[in-house]
């Protein structure tokens, strides 16, 4: 690459000049390619540790003049090709032009113009793109692809000089971190130290300071445990591998959210001196921070953030904080945690102004709603830009005020002045309205309490009811000192209020708010309409699933004991399986969504549904309920905190994994009385997961002694279970609904009752140290125990599916399912042009969940298989491949392959010979390599009535498999398509049981093709000439074997020869002999007969044992046609040194002008249509030589070929280096 021209004071110093003119020098460094001795060794150390190599390339071009003591550089690349293309060039456009100039100052200024002008070019070129990184970092991402082989594909993040422990000793050196590998290199006095790990590998990674090591870097694999340590910023460097860890956590978990992931944001204005990557995933992990912070939109982007003020009238006090501005709201967030948060869309905002600055509010900015309520910040640096950013933005969003109409609740919804909202007395008063649907069931336009409730007077309920109308003039009070709707101010009062309980006629209302629901549902006007109307009377796996849960939830509640309440349910729940399917449906999501159900419309409890399930809650409610397991872990990580002593017991016990799943995935509406769970779900939408850990560690806090008394399982349970169906909400005005939980729990003396409340008071009491940054931290440890237990679980359910007779031990398997599974996921990140091998469906079974292509397989078919073919082993592997693939859909199963390993490793003589001669029929043998022969040899006749029968059988069988497989899918993963599947494996292994018998004869064309492959085949091995010999006599043998064959299927009524093919004397060599005429009788029974006469003849290759012709339609007699002694004679004589005698004819002889009749070369003759071979005749023959029984028969460890495989995967590339010896300086 062209340099910014610097000046170098000592050009020689570590450097050595290659080549030279009067105005420039190329130089290469002391220590890079062949050569350097000890100066070479310390050079290359230095730039190891120092880092020099990042800075300067091992290459450089220096300008001179004559008398001057001053170079300066120009240009610099990492391979001899790069650098020798500007030296060309150079040496080409820039010599001529130097040699007029007089003055040597007027040619360097000139050099140093030139070089500027062509840097400028580049950059003018390179401009649209906008993220191109720094000449250094660049440096170091060809470094790191040549050092690790890693491809284009693979792009740097960044790199950190940093310590690797080996052993106690530390080897200092550099660490790259790429989007999908953890990489070191370090060579120190010779001893080199060269590490790649790929993220999906990861199973623990934490920041620990310990006495061994000073403050490091823990990164486990299941294999082994790696330490860094001594970083520079080691905080910053263990956040960007914490995201890239999740990123690939993200791709096992859910592939397809993941090749949407790879298109990581831009942010506006990049840095210099960053890589481009590096800021994106800064961008990211703001944006997803942001997002999770204020609730909002999963495609909200933070624009930029400013620390400033805010004006809260309600405690008249400046509060110090930071002002987050995106492209659809303006959020405060306070430097105390629960001093003030504050969310503003921008779809409220009128107005937007600078007020006057003065010495109490400097630089204050005024945000004004169409609520009528103002927003005063203070301090800002830069207002004039912020102002017109907000302005931009405001210029953007629409108009036309959303969410206006609809019932009323949405009208007191928007940003109102407290005055002009209606009263919820009021609103429960209002007749409700019912909406007719599709399925002309009625559909409640409000929460489904309202309609089976009633509306009893306040005054009725007594106690309970005045305390329900303290809370709502609580709450309405709140409203009038801080706002209602979006634009609230939420503080501590908020919270406090939250946890006294929200009132039941509010509840819907501060859900939404709460969540970040109402935002999306605003914005999205008509939406779930829309997935209602689209989903209706579609039938998939997750409607089946759905009808089959419906009566299930909640049943013992009013509202879901008729069709108005079972189907608003079904409605919502197929809406989201529809707009998710990633997610579908999950159980629990039952019981959760008809909760949102009573307190909200269908379309508020969708939003409701969105936001828990892919914002709150995250892959809780996905196929392997991911999310719950984290936070399982959590759970218990957090138990062994604040509980040491029961930790122990509980784990003894095995008690957590059985309570937390349900706990968490129904947030305890499934195991509390509703009317105290709902209390629960009221905090968990305000606080986050945190009230719920808190929750469940309060309630084994409470029981902590008649635990560590229990026994058994089943008796923690039972305690737990007796508790959780005590816990009371004594303020419900609602009519008690029975838990069936509670009848399943015994005992004469029932434990006492405890109040929700006093629960709840208790657990912020005693566990409100747990902060929202602290459960995200914890979230990504345990996220990486959950996926790769979860990946373990499916490798050895993989590895179990497997029939034992394959001949692969389990450790063997296991290590060829990861080689298997790592060809897949590089797929992903590397070869995104492929579409079928790219995408994984975790809901498949998991055998079929990792596929791939031919590419692919041909790839681990080189070096897996024990048959080294060479130049050849591309069309072997296409051939194995096309065999396994059973089901023609161009991508094969972990099962598919593994059976093909198999073939070649395992069995003896005669299963490895089955393998082989399966590979030269179709369809293994393709139609495509029969046309290409053909063309190349002007005379192949095409077997038609075998390879058609062939195919017809191949098309039936794959038929009727696309037909079950259709059903298959239809009915989704239920019984019938576990069925169907082992049907399927059955019917796979009684396929296997075929015998010898049943394999179809070789015609004379795919025999050719089997000869190339033993002849490549053969090539590489350390007997090779004995094998050459071995197959050039056994192939003779088969020759003669199919002619005599032939005879006999042409006359059946004739009796063999008396003379044994053996007495046959090879014909002296003298002129060409007339050729035989083949025998093709005109049956009906024999289209070969008929396909093979007509073919025209070539030209005969110009050999002293080829036989002359005459045209094959001669050969068309009657059958009873004879032929003279002479002509049998000619037909079955074997030459003295035929085509495949002396072992020195290689493969390519074959292919181009020979064909193989009768143990001799004929050339231009036509392949011999009626010309066969049996399999039993093959492996006769094989059998004679010893020296090709002892090659089949040998045993090839696929352990070794597994870690040569891994090896290569990680060599050190060095083609780039591009060598020429005969340069000379």
């Amino acid at each position: 690459m062209w340099l910014v021209p610097e000046e170098v004071l000592v050009a020689n110093a570590l450097w050595v000049t290659e080549r030279a003119n009067p105005f420039f020098v190329l130089q290469r460094r002391r220590g890079h390619g062949q050569g350097g001795g000890l100066t070479g060794l310390l050079v290359g150390t230095l730039d190891v540790v120092l880092d020099s190599s990042a800075r300067v390339a091992p290459y450089r071009i220096l300008h001179q003049t004559q008398d001057s003591q001053i170079y300066w550089t120009v240009a610099s690349g990492s391979s001899r090709k790069e650098i020798t293309k500007h030296w060309e060039w150079l040496e080409n456009n820039l010599l001529q032009t130097l040699s007029i100039f007089d003055n040597e100052e007027d040619i360097t200024t000139f050099v140093k113009g030139k070089i500027h002008g062509i840097i400028a070019e580049e950059n003018k070129n390179l401009q649209p793109q906008g993220d191109e990184d720094p000449g250094k970092f660049k440096e170091a991402e060809l470094k790191m692809r040549k050092q690790f082989g890693m491809p284009e594909g693979e792009k740097l993040v960044n790199y950190y000089s940093c310590s690797y422990w080996k052993g106690r000793v530390p080897r200092q050196g550099w660490l790259y971190l790429t989007v999908n590998h953890l990489c070191f290199y370090s060579f120190l006095l010779g001893k080199e130290v060269s590490l790649v790990v790929q993220w999906v590998d990861v199973t623990r990674l934490e920041k620990n300071a310990t006495l061994l090591f000073p403050e490091s870097i823990r990164v486990d694999t299941r294999n082994e445990e790696l330490f860094f340590s001594m970083f520079l910023n080691i905080g910053e460097t263990f956040k960007l591998m914490e995201q890239l860890a999740n990123l690939a956590m993200r791709q096992l978990l859910d592939s397809e959210g993941f090749l949407e992931d790879k298109a990581l944001p831009r942010p506006s204005r990049p840095h210099r001196n960053i890589s481009a990557l590096k800021r994106d995933l800064d961008a990211r992990a703001k944006n997803e921070s942001y997002r999770a912070t204020f609730r909002l939109p999963g495609d909200e982007l933070l624009d930029g953030h400013t620390s400033c003020t805010l004006w809260t009238p309600f405690n008249k006090l400046h509060i110090p904080g930071q002002m987050f501005i995106s492209s659809n709201y303006i959020c405060f967030a306070s430097k105390e945690e629960d001093a003030c948060h504050l969310i503003i869309p921008l779809r409220e905002v009128t107005i937007v102004e600078k007020a006057d600055s003065s010495s109490v509010l400097p630089s204050p900015l005024s945000v004004s709603t169409k609520s009528k309520m103002t927003f005063l910040f203070a301090n800002l640096k830069d207002r004039d830009f912020l102002v017109q950013r907000i302005s931009d933005f405001l210029q953007k969003t629409p108009s036309k005020q959303l969410g206006g109409n609809g019932s009323g609740r949405k009208a007191s919804f928007g940003d109102q002045a407290p005055e002009a909202s209606p009263a919820p007395q009021e609103e429960s008063q209002q007749p409700t309205s019912l909406t007719p649907s599709p399925h002309g069931v009625p559909t409640a336009s409000q929460g489904l309490l309202k309609l089976f409730q009633g509306n009893t007077p306040m005054e009725d309920l007594g106690a309970k009811g005045a305390k329900e109308k303290m809370k709502e003039e609580w709450w309405h009070i709140h409203f009038f000192e801080y706002g209602r709707g979006v634009c609230m101010y939420r503080t501590a009062r908020t919270r406090t209020l939250v946890l006294k309980g929200i009132p039941e006629s509010l509840r819907g209302e501060l859900w939404l708010l709460f969540s970040g629901a109402w935002n999306e549902m605003v914005t999205h006007p008509g939406y779930y309409a829309e997935l209602v109307e689209k989903s209706t009377g579609k039938y998939s796996l997750a409607t089946e699933e759905i009808e089959r849960d419906l009566h299930r939830s909640m049943p013992e509640h009013p509202a879901f004991q008729n069709e108005l309440g079972i189907a608003a349910l079904r409605r919502v729940l197929t809406a989201y399986a529809f707009r998710n399917p990633t997610i579908g449906y999950c159980q629990a999501m039952n019981i959760v969504t008809s909760v949102l159900l009573l307190y909200g419309s269908e379309e508020e409890a969708f939003w409701l549904l969105v936001a828990l399930c892919e914002r709150m809650l995250p892959d809780y409610y996905n196929n392997r309920v991911v999310g719950a397991l984290v936070d399982q872990g959590i759970f218990e990580e957090l138990t062994r905190d604040f509980l040491p002593q029961l930790s122990e017991k509980m784990q003894e016990l095995g008690v957590i994994a059985s309570i937390s799943l349900s706990w968490f995935l129904t947030l305890f509406l499934s195991v509390m009385p509703f009317e105290s769970a709902v209390v629960i779900v009221d905090c968990f939408f305000y606080e986050g997961i945190k009230v719920v850990l808190q929750v469940a560690l309060a309630i084994l806090d409470a029981n902590m002694e008649q635990l560590l008394g229990c026994s058994d399982e089943g008796e923690a349970m039972t305690v737990l279970g007796r508790y959780l169906d005590n816990v009371v909400n004594k303020q419900s005005i609602s009519p008690p609904v029975p838990h069936l939980h509670a009848l399943l729990t015994s005992g004469d003396d029932p434990p006492a009752e405890v109040d929700i409340f006093d629960l709840l008071k208790v657990s912020y009491e005693k566990f409100s140290s747990l902060r929202a940054y602290d459960i995200e931290q914890m979230r990504f440890k345990q996220r990486l125990k959950v996926i790769q237990s979860l990946e373990d679980t499916a490798k050895r359910s993989v590895v179990r599916a497997i029939p034992g007779d394959i001949g692969f031990s389990i450790e063997e398997l296991e290590d060829l399912y990861m080689v298997f599974k790592a060809k897949q996921l590089t797929s992903q990140y590397w070869g995104s042009g492929r579409p079928g091998a790219a995408r994984r469906d975790p809901s498949l079974p998991y055998l079929e969940q990792y596929r791939i292509d031919a590419s692919q397989f041909q790839e681990l078919f080189a070096r897996l298989a024990p048959w080294a073919c060479g130049a050849h082993t591309p069309v072997l592997a296409g051939r194995m491949f096309r065999l396994l693939d059973r089901n023609k859909d161009s991508l094969i199963t972990f099962k598919e392959f593994v059976t093909g390993m198999s073939g070649m490793f395992h069995g003896d003589l005669t299963d490895k010979l089955k393998v082989l001669y399966k590979l030269h029929l179709p369809p293994a043998l393709s139609s495509e390599e029969a046309e290409s022969a053909l063309e190349a040899t002007h005379y192949f006749t095409e077997d038609s009535s075998s390879e058609e029968a062939l195919r017809q059988e191949e098309q039936e069988g794959a038929g009727n498999e696309n037909i079950q497989e259709k059903r298959g899918e239809e009915k989704g993963n239920s019984p019938p398509d576990c069925r169907h599947y082992l049907q399927m494996w059955a019917k796979e292994k009684e396929v296997q049981k075929e015998t010898i018998k049943d394999l179809p004869k070789m015609n004379q064309e795919q025999f050719i093709e089997l000869c190339k492959t033993l002849y490549n085949m053969f090539s590489e091995d350390p007997k090779e000439q004995d094998l050459y010999h071995a197959i050039a006599t056994v192939a003779s043998l088969l020759l003669r074997i199919g002619e005599v064959g032939k005879r006999f299927l042409g006359q059946p009524g004739r009796k063999p020869q008396d003379t044994a093919p053996g007495e046959y004397e090879p014909p002296a060599p003298g002129p060409p002999q007339e050729s035989a005429r083949e025998l093709q009788p005109a049956t009906t029974d024999n289209p070969q007969a008929k396909a093979g006469g007509d073919t025209q003849l070539g030209n005969a290759p110009q050999e002293s044992q080829v036989v002359g012709e005459e045209g094959s339609g001669e050969g068309q007699g009657s059958p009873s046609q004879r032929l003279s002694d002479d002509e049998t004679k000619d037909d079955m004589s074997m030459s003295s040194y035929s085509v495949v005698s002396t072992g020195s004819l290689q493969c390519e002889d074959l292919a181009e002008d020979t064909v193989l009749v009768g143990g001799e070369a004929r050339g231009g003759g036509a392949v011999d249509a009626d010309w066969s071979i049996s399999f039993e005749q093959i492996l006769a023959s094989i059998l004679t030589e010893s020296v090709l029984v002892n090659f089949f028969e040998e045993r090839v460890d696929i352990g070794l070929k597994i870690k040569d495989q891994r090896k290569v995967e990680r060599q050190f590339s060095t083609s780039s280096d591009y060598e020429q010896s005969g340069i000379s300086g």
